[in-house]
């Protein structure tokens, strides 16, 4: 590219992304000017017509924000409305709720790997197509995501928006007996998710590195999923280490309840989803963020694989960057996932009650998990008779979008920077894959409340 040159890639509909979303990218002098990645999709207001609903009603609703994902809309509107309440749901309800969220990480990373992300990897357009070079493992994938569909589908009623999660557990509970079956499935699933993560690891991976903050969830002692402090860990420039720099570094933690104080939600022209700031700073959430934070927690015999599939192990202070990576980590949460669940189904004792009595109170609470695509925050404020008066839902790939972008500018940039001509095929390509590295569920990111467009 000469120094007179520019250039203008304009991408209208991303392929291989949950939902709809658009790419504007321009180029001028050599170098990047601008990446915006454009979230189109139309606003759903979620936040304004919870508003007026009883306080039972918010984990059915939000469960319909996301087809992919919906457990984790229901878990976050669960916490913070029993926070308002004033109660805590534990025991045998707290590993029901936990197995539910082992089946929708099964399922959904599974369909990121196998159906949006590795065929990147292996030089064809679809997963249509890698089923005729790559069956055998295309069938592995498959089964994987029916498991996690049955997991799903047994606690929650269906595998998709599940109609068995109620405030306080659930409305049923299954029997043992009837949890029997799935844990022979969960040992086959086992097997599927480690030679999952045998196979991503044989990947051809480009060096790159994200130089952001991550944000996740964290429980000492355990990988968190349904609860935990929100934990950022600094961006490599904070320390003076470059992007792609595999050395753990400091974190910080804060309470729940200041989450709105410390990420900043804005409207920016160019998408319908909020960009979110950490502290003032781009952040990441997600994969990278989880493994990064609490992988040394994870079971030893699942930190081994990591260590064989090259992640390095979190307990001796390495942890991954690399966007492209994340088709392994994904892995190992697959992995982890069915260990955890078969280890939930091995202590399970049936409940007195699938539920317990929430009460309605004035107040407001706060609540948070980890989707699959990343910490997924909530908050409900309650009048006396658990009218829903106020709510706010902060989702991870709204929170994702500044560091995406940024992603974008540095990986082009690289590539310009070899003396390489890129046409405009071979940049889409690129782009596209650089934000299908970060798993971005577009739909999930479209619920705020108003829209303000700048036109200059």
């Amino acid at each position: 590219m000469t120094h007179r040159e520019s250039k203008v890639l304009r991408v209208a509909s991303l392929a291989r992304v949950e939902g709809e979303g658009a790419l504007h990218l321009r180029l001028q002098d050599g170098e990047v000017a601008e990446a915006q990645l454009k979230i189109y999709e139309p606003p759903r207001f979620f936040e304004a017509f919870l508003r007026g609903r009883s306080y039972t009603e918010p984990p059915d609703i939000t469960s319909r924000v996301c087809g992919i994902c919906p457990v984790a809309y229901q878990m976050s509107a669960c916490r913070a409305i029993e926070d308002a309440c004033g109660n805590v749901v534990d025991g045998q309800l707290a590993a029901l709720r936990r197995l539910l969220y082992c089946g929708e990480w099964i399922e959904s990373q599974t369909l990121h790997i196998y159906m949006l992300h590795a065929p990147d990897f292996l030089g064809v357009d679809s997963v249509i197509d890698l089923a005729g070079t790559h069956r055998t493992h295309v069938e592995q994938g498959l089964r994987l995501k029916q498991t996690g569909n049955a997991l799903m589908e047994l606690l929650g009623g269906r595998a998709i928006h599940p109609i068995n999660v109620r405030i306080g557990g659930f409305h049923r509970v299954p029997t043992r007996s009837e949890l029997r079956p799935l844990a022979e499935r969960l040992k086959r699933a086992r097997d599927d998710a480690e030679a999952t993560v045998r196979w991503v690891a044989g990947f051809d991976f480009p060096d790159a590195g994200i130089d952001t903050e991550l944000l996740a969830l964290a429980e000492p002692g355990g990988y968190a999923i349904a609860s935990g402090t929100p934990t950022a860990m600094a961006a490599p420039s904070a320390a003076g280490l470059p992007a792609d720099s595999d050395r753990a570094l400091p974190t910080r933690t804060f309470p729940l309840h200041t989450f709105p104080d410390h990420v900043i939600e804005t409207q920016v022209p160019h998408s319908t989803a909020l960009h979110s700031l950490l502290d003032g700073n781009r952040h990441l959430t997600g994969t990278l963020a989880r493994y990064a934070i609490s992988g040394r927690w994870l079971p030893p015999d699942v930190l081994r694989i990591a260590r064989e599939a090259g992640l390095g192990d979190p307990r001796e202070g390495t942890v991954c960057r690399n966007p492209f990576r994340s088709i392994i980590v994904r892995a190992i949460e697959v992995l982890y996932a069915a260990d955890e669940a078969l280890r939930l189904i091995d202590a399970y004792e049936p409940p007195p009650s699938p539920y317990v009595d929430v009460p309605a109170r004035a107040g407001s609470g706060h609540g948070a998990t980890e989707a699959p695509r990343g910490l997924l925050y909530h908050r409900y404020t309650l009048d006396s008779d658990g009218t829903v008066t106020e709510a706010a839902l902060i989702p991870p790939t709204a929170q994702n979008q500044a560091a995406i972008e940024q992603d974008l500018r540095r990986s082009v940039q690289a590539r310009l920077g070899t003396g390489a001509h890129l046409t405009d095929t071979e940049l889409t390509v690129l782009c596209e894959r650089v934000i299908r590295n970060h798993d971005p569920c577009i739909s999930c990111s479209t619920h705020f409340l108003d829209l303000t467009i700048a036109r200059i």
